[in-house]
């Protein structure tokens, strides 16, 4: 791709996105690794919630969640995801679309341990997704919690993480007068070679 320059220079997406998170690192004033997952239930409605993106693997993104949600269910019974990263200070944005396994060992154990106490209290107390009557029930909920699993919680087996392996990539930066440029790499399968093609904006 000769004019495949810039930004979207690279032989690797999983380099560039990278490259992308940490430059919004610096600009974003807020959660510069939230992506918009969309996943879909069992009839086909598509859900879309924003969460936060804790890992660019090697072949992977890697986000965390509770096992017993509304969109883990989904990416249960579905077996794949979608997701977009949009920043508006850099005025890109990133899709990926692609199978999705479960993450359920000792990356999601370190992970868990890397978090707040309060953070990792409140994985427990919540049942996401559920009806709840109360925050004040939620909060008693996580304080009985928190004196039961003292001060080093254990993850619990209904929370970890998902690990979406792409077939589709898309970078997008916007261009003056709308012309914006969109660089889409594809593959096959897991492991196939990915393709590259300019498309139109």
């Amino acid at each position: 791709m000769s004019d495949r320059g810039g930004i979207f220079a690279g032989e690797n997406p999983f380099e560039i996105a990278r490259t992308w998170l940490s430059e919004a690192e610096k600009s974003e004033p807020n959660d510069p690794n939230a992506i918009a997952l969309s996943t879909v239930d069992a009839d086909g409605l598509p859900n879309a919630r924003m969460v936060l993106l804790k890992d660019i693997e090697d072949d992977a993104f890697v986000f965390y969640t509770n096992y017993g949600s509304a969109k883990a269910q989904e990416i249960d019974q579905a077996g794949k995801a979608a997701f977009v990263m949009h920043w508006k200070s850099l005025r890109r944005q990133i899709r990926v679309r692609g199978v999705v396994e479960r993450e359920s060992g000792q990356k999601a154990d370190d992970y868990y341990a890397s978090r707040s106490l309060k953070s990792r209290i409140g994985a427990w107390a919540s049942r996401q997704s559920q009806p709840l009557n109360s925050r004040a029930e939620l909060m008693t909920e996580s304080a009985k919690l928190s004196l039961k699993l003292g001060p080093n919680p254990k993850r619990p087996e209904f929370w970890g993480g998902f690990r979406i392996r792409p077939t589709m990539i898309e970078f997008w930066a916007d261009g003056a007068f709308r012309l914006h440029d969109r660089f889409q790499w594809t593959r096959d399968s897991q492991d196939g070679v990915w393709k590259i093609q300019r498309l139109n904006p």
